[in-house]
């Protein structure tokens, strides 16, 4: 029989349970969290599948916490391949959240492995896809970025994601473009002919637009044909603003000369190799260094831009002021924390630059224990500290810090900077023949294992298997012309290559360095337009690819290196495709 509990007694009966349990009316109660220290601890004692479902229930305890960085460590300590289906895709759109939350893109692709092994519901793949796609471009990786964020863009037909396809796009090289193309499918195949396109017309925005209706009716249907990328469009609003007249300041005598004749070659056999640009040059004796004089003659001429100043403490002093006379890209940069001067470009082969990269990259592969390797000099100085500097920031430490006299032997310094206590990595800053002891020195001091990152300056530029093969394992920053077959998979694939051909034969690395920079500071003065008016503009060039901070400093991303045999070799990114030599 069914016992109704109705009237007095089952309102009394309610209020005595009520107060009991502390009840207010409109709460809902729920189960605490379990606590994820104790699930941790209890992980330690059980079997696998269900040690890896304690994980991952404490990163989601101290994920809804807030305590992300933590929840984020235990994510990846999970053993994905112990838990069930449903569980590993719970597991990877939780570890995606957080590496992309926390700045940590390797987590994020080690979520993203999961899209190869088992098929996820459709969001949940959609989801984790373009995660990792964004997380592929921070690691440098923009082939595999853009292929992933097309993926999504045919599944689901999304037109917000142009502007991220064409950042990745922008950031490939020729070799990477053809690759993509031989995707065979018509959406890739669209991107593709769209960024041929964008890069063929050069400077040339009237040319680009004339023949931008043409690719519409080709790829009709295509999302960049709804929806044009927003730089392309703004592009559009540049035109009629083609640069016709430049005029190059450089020194003629000085202790620079040297310097500023190798640029002036680059710009000069550029310029003849790229005739239809129709832009005039006009060469300025730069040596007075009294720049009202000079710019006011440039603009006498005509010019519309100025390549120019070189001397390093000019183009400080311009950079104070609130704007330069005309256009301008210095070809050095300041000293100063940042460039205020409106309408002045900074541009240059720093080495900073390329210690900072080291940096980047370094931590990237995961390394967080460093040791620096740097001659004992004001140049050591500068870029050890721009390693240094940027490593901290990262969130890297420093185990030890050594300064080397370049004209002794590299055995004790070496053995210095890779013991007591051992680094993970180790950031060399050499000339050749001092760099090709160094090696040698870590394998006798039993450190042989230890991955070294360095700067272009270790490599002369030309093939010379037998006599680097004490570098071999070691990764190095240099610029595309350099190392073309790591770069971009060889010579044809080279940005401007009829100027590269002309200029190839200079016997001195340093010098070539520099005519490839006179070639990229041409191109950089031909697209100033651009470069004003749309934020994130890209050059890939002979000395990288560059791009504009908003304080108008030119940054170069360089491709890496690894010496194989003797040779340079590409870098694969490690962890994605598999690459045993990674570190």
């Amino acid at each position: 029989m069914k016992i109704s509990l109705r009237g007095p007694l089952a309102a009394a009966l309610t209020a005595l349970l009520l107060a009991g349990c502390g009840f207010q009316p409109g709460l809902i109660e729920r189960q605490p969290d379990a606590d994820p220290a104790q699930l941790l601890e209890q992980a330690e004692q059980q079997a696998p599948e269900q040690a890896a479902l304690s994980r991952l229930e404490a990163a989601d305890i101290l994920a809804r916490r807030g305590d992300r960085t933590q929840a984020l460590e235990v994510a990846k300590q999970v053993d994905d391949s112990r838990l069930t289906r449903e569980a590993r895709v719970r597991w990877a759109l939780r570890l995606s959240e957080l590496g992309e939350a926390e700045g940590d893109p390797w987590a994020v692709i080690q979520a993203g492995q999961l899209l190869d092994e088992i098929e996820l519901p459709r969001e949940a793949s959609l989801t984790l896809r373009e995660r990792l796609a964004r997380a592929l471009g921070e690691a440098d990786e923009p082939l595999a970025a853009a292929r992933a964020l097309i993926r999504v863009q045919a599944a689901s037909e999304r037109e917000d994601l142009n502007d991220a396809i064409w950042a990745q796009l922008s950031r490939l090289d020729r070799r990477e473009l053809d690759a993509l193309g031989d995707d065979g499918d018509a959406l890739s195949a669209g991107w593709v002919a769209l960024t041929e396109l964008v890069r063929s017309t050069g400077s040339d925005i009237q040319r680009l637009f004339a023949r931008l209706d043409d690719w519409r009716v080709r790829y009709r249907g295509h999302p960049a044909a709804r929806r044009l990328p927003a730089e392309i469009t703004a592009l559009g609003e540049l035109r009629g603003q083609r640069v016709d007249h430049i005029a190059v300041l450089l020194p003629e005598s000085g202790p620079l000369s040297t310097i500023a004749e190798a640029t002036r070659q680059g710009i000069r056999t550029h310029h003849l190799a790229g005739v239809d640009s129709g832009a005039q040059l006009s060469f300025l004796d730069s040596s007075s260094g009294n720049m009202e004089a000079l710019y006011q003659e440039a603009k006498a001429l005509g010019a519309q831009v100025v390549i120019g100043p070189l001397d390093k403490d000019v183009v400080s002093r311009l950079e104070q002021r609130d704007r330069v006379p005309m256009p301008t890209l210095a070809l050095n940069y300041g000293r100063g924390e940042r460039n205020q001067a409106k309408g002045l470009f900074q541009y240059g082969l720093s080495a900073e630059d390329e210690a900072r990269q080291a940096a980047q990259r370094a931590h990237a592969d995961g390394h967080r224990l460093a040791s620096l390797l740097v001659p004992d000099n004001d140049w050591g100085r500068r870029v050890g500290e721009a390693f240094w500097n940027t490593w901290r920031e990262l969130g890297g430490e420093v185990a030890n810090a050594v300064r080397y006299n370049p004209g002794a032997p590299a055995t004790e310094s070496a053995k210095r900077a890779a013991t007591n206590p051992k680094p993970d990595m180790l950031f060399l800053l050499a000339l050749p023949d001092y760099a090709r002891q160094v090696p040698p020195n870590l394998d006798y001091a039993y450190s042989g294992d230890l991955p070294i990152y360095a700067t272009s300056h270790l490599f002369e530029g030309r093939l010379q298997p037998r006599l680097d093969a004490d570098l071999n394992d070691v990764m190095f920053a240099d610029i595309p012309w350099q190392i073309p077959d790591a770069a971009v998979g060889g010579v044809e694939a080279l940005p401007f290559l009829a100027s590269y051909r002309e200029l190839r034969d200079e016997s001195n690395s340093t010098m070539f360095r520099l005519m490839a920079m006179g070639v990229d500071a041409y191109e950089l003065a031909l697209r100033m337009p651009q470069l004003q008016a749309i934020g994130g503009t890209e050059l890939f060039g002979a000395t990288g690819t560059l791009s504009a901070e908003d304080d108008g400093r030119i940054q170069r991303r360089l491709p890496w290196a690894r010496f194989v045999d003797g040779v340079p070799q590409p870098v694969i990114a490690p962890k994605v495709f598999g690459d045993d030599r990674a570190p």
